[in-house]
């Protein structure tokens, strides 16, 4: 490999390294953001609505053979144009309403750029599949340029993602050609899923509202992270009385 080559190799192999790096930093700054909403809600409301989050950037593997399925150029640019999940968070929430609520959350992001929302709760795929999914650009700032990166984000119950994952391991198993009494199966517990949410959702409605009907006394309480103060009696009615 003479000079001019081997700067060529160098140059594409940068390229290449930034195309990814992008989109991990992207996926980082999404993880940032979930952090300090579950916080918030944690410290404020004593409940976090959010179970986990997973992330990932698809593989370079992964990318080519998308690129092949949906016959767009195999530039970066043409990629990057074409292919909008190469780097996707999902967000596992307890409960239907909290699905809503981190969406609401996450589009009253100033820096976020909410490009489309697609709701598989309300109109489940013919499958079974639920899940809310959001394209939002996410701005990645570099030492020389700010880079707008798009992000997929999925939100779903812990009962969907049980299913969507088992659902994805079958569909590998059997290389896709899955037998239809199974996908029969599949649907119906796909069903059985959407039953148990929407159980768990009365239940946490319920809740809710006996914890509101005792809680006329207030938490004097308060602290962040494992600090914890107590608010004197005599500094309440001083902050009441200046109200």
């Amino acid at each position: 490999m003479n000079n001019q080559q081997l700067e060529q190799f160098k140059a594409l192999k940068n390229e290449i390294t930034r195309f990814f790096m992008m989109y991990k930093f992207a996926l980082d700054e999404m993880e940032t953001k979930i952090e300090i909403l579950k916080e918030e809600f944690q410290l404020l409301h004593d409940y976090n609505p959010i179970e986990h989050t997973k992330s990932r950037v698809k593989s370079l593997e992964s990318i080519l053979n998308k690129v092949v399925r949906k016959g767009c150029g195999i530039s970066l640019h043409a990629i990057r144009e074409n292919i909008k999940d190469i780097a996707g968070l999902r967000i596992t929430c307890s409960f239907l309403s909290d699905i809503y609520s981190v969406s609401e959350m996450l589009q009253k992001q100033d820096d976020l750029t909410v490009v489309s929302i697609k709701d598989y709760i309300k109109n489940p795929k013919p499958n079974g599949y639920q899940s809310l999914h959001m394209q939002v650009k996410v701005p990645v700032f570099m030492s020389d340029r700010t880079e707008l990166v798009d992000v997929e984000i999925q939100i779903r119950t812990i009962a969907m993602d049980f299913w969507a994952s088992l659902e994805h391991k079958i569909f590998y198993k059997y290389d896709k050609a899955v037998p239809p009494q199974l996908l029969k199966e599949l649907k119906e517990a796909a069903d059985t899923a959407t039953e148990l949410d929407r159980k768990m959702q009365r239940l946490h409605e319920e809740i809710n509202q006996i914890k509101s009907q005792h809680s006329d006394e207030p938490d004097l309480v308060f602290g962040l992270g494992k600090q914890k103060f107590e608010l004197p009696p005599a500094l309440l009615d001083m902050i009441q009385k200046d109200q």
